[in-house]
């Protein structure tokens, strides 16, 4: 890796990457909106949702560029959020952003206790019609399209969706543990239930509603990594190893998967779809899995002489050719809490015959950071209204589409052509959002709507960037 080619360094301000960062996801609400809201030219939406399934599941996070809410990618939203709060929330309060940080945190196990309110045999996993939404480009305000309700349960189990539920209560009620104690108690308590469904009635929702979560998100690791990962998460959240015997049992048969195909790959994984390398470096902190954690380590440091992970020739990983900053985020939040672990451990990272400082990981993770903040050869920023140039065109109906403030008549599923189309900048600056990033492992961008793998934006993509801007904050 070189970075040689970066232009001239832009003095970074972390402090207001972390604000921008925590403001996107006021931009990303669905429901009722609060009166403390300052995206304002977003309005209420989809107050009706849950409707078709005689349930109330208003509220959460849309994930991206459309109108549809999935629990399994917002509740690893939900987890990244937590995890950042926990470890790193002394950067936040310097920021002055802890408070909305928690709130931010708030709206989305808000929405995840509904979706879980009818445990123990139900679990709510998506809201809205795939096909039919992205076939629109619409408002929220003004969606009219359809919005079934898509429920796993006992006969038709979902793992992956209820394990991460788990995880992200789980890791919540730590985050609230003293800020509001019985909201904290509450999401431990609907936790534990999540994951009993979860692990008792095992199965994939891709075989339960695959017809409508996939291809879009699709599990494609399998579901142990998710009953790993939330068995993790409730050890730590109970203060104990009750959950001990869920994460070995499950991470052994991860392990015979890996033999039996080879993709051993997989351990250096992190994100919606897989928790391999977060419930390894979790663990550690506990002394279990020291070796998965170190190779996830090896692979991501560019020095290092079992690396694997590639990076594009101005420094940035790369690792998908869709939406490749959810990955950069989430292994650079994961490299600086293992860089925290090691440290309090007095440890090191040993790749080969070769040993490394925990710094290390934290100086991966800052240039991947300051890469993303416009250190790179465009000298653009990644993040919408942070820095002189940044994406302008993004992949996203709210942003681009006239507010209601600016155009308050209705605005139809196929009145939308004028808009997408035009190469004029989006009307409603989304700040925060953080896109997908370059393209195909170049550092090269086109600021262009019609590429979402590019232009697109996430909640799962800023959710670990709250983690990692928080760090920087303090150090």
């Amino acid at each position: 890796m070189s970075t040689a080619s970066v232009g001239l360094a832009q003095k970074l301000d972390y402090k207001l990457a972390l604000y921008k960062s925590l403001l996107f996801f006021e931009g990303q609400r669905s429901g009722k909106l609060p009166s403390w809201q300052r995206m304002t030219w977003r309005k209420d939406s989809a107050l009706r949702d849950g409707q078709e399934g005689g349930v109330d599941l208003t509220g959460g996070y849309y994930d991206a560029g459309d109108n549809v809410k999935y629990s399994f990618p917002m509740a690893f939203t939900a987890t990244m959020l937590a995890w950042s709060i926990i470890e790193f929330g002394d950067g936040m309060a310097k920021a002055d952003e802890w408070i909305n940080a928690a709130e931010t945190l708030r709206w989305n196990t808000n929405f995840l206790l509904k979706a879980t309110a009818d445990l123990p045999n139900t679990v709510y996993a998506m809201v809205g019609n795939p096909i039919s939404d992205h076939n629109c480009w619409e408002r929220p305000e003004d969606m009219d399209t359809p919005r079934p309700v898509y429920a796993v349960n006992t006969t038709h189990p979902g793992s992956e969706v209820a394990g991460e539920i788990a995880a992200a209560l789980a890791a919540a009620s730590i985050a609230f543990r003293t800020y509001d104690h019985t909201y904290s108690q509450l999401l431990l308590s609907k936790a534990e239930q999540a994951y009993y469904f979860a692990n008792t009635y095992q199965g994939s929702y891709n075989d339960s509603i695959g017809h409508a979560v996939c291809p879009f998100y699709c599990d494609f690791s399998g579901y142990q990594d998710e009953l790993a990962w939330g068995a993790a998460w409730l050890n730590k959240a109970t203060n104990s190893q009750k959950y001990q015997k869920h994460v070995d049992k499950a991470i052994r048969k991860i392990k015979l998967m890996e033999e039996e195909t080879g993709s051993y790959y997989i351990d250096t994984e992190f994100s919606w779809d897989n928790k391999h390398a977060g419930t390894y470096v979790l663990q550690s902190r506990i002394g279990r899995y020291h070796t998965e954690a170190q190779t996830f380590a090896c692979a991501v440091l560019p020095e290092s002489p079992t690396r694997t992970i590639k990076y594009t020739p101005g420094g940035l990983l790369f690792k998908t050719e869709g939406c490749n900053n959810q990955v950069v985020g989430s292994l650079s939040l994961l490299a600086l809490i293992y860089a925290k672990y090691l440290t309090e451990a007095n440890g090191t990272v040993t790749c080969g015959n070769t040993q490394f400082p925990p710094w290390k990981l934290i100086e991966f993770a800052k240039t991947q950071a300051d890469y993303v903040l416009g250190n790179n050869p465009m000298g653009m920023s990644y993040m919408v209204g942070y820095g002189a140039k940044y994406p302008r065109r993004i992949h996203h109906r709210a942003s681009s589409l006239p507010s209601l403030d600016a155009h308050p008549s209705f605005i139809a599923c196929q009145d939308f052509a004028p808009d997408f189309y035009k190469p004029d900048p989006n009307a409603n600056e989304l700040t925060g959002a953080i896109v997908g990033g370059p393209n195909n492992g170049t550092d090269l961008y086109s600021d262009d709507r019609g590429q979402p793998a590019l232009s697109e934006p996430t909640t799962y993509v800023n959710a670990p960037f709250v983690g990692v801007f928080a760090y920087f904050v303090n150090h």
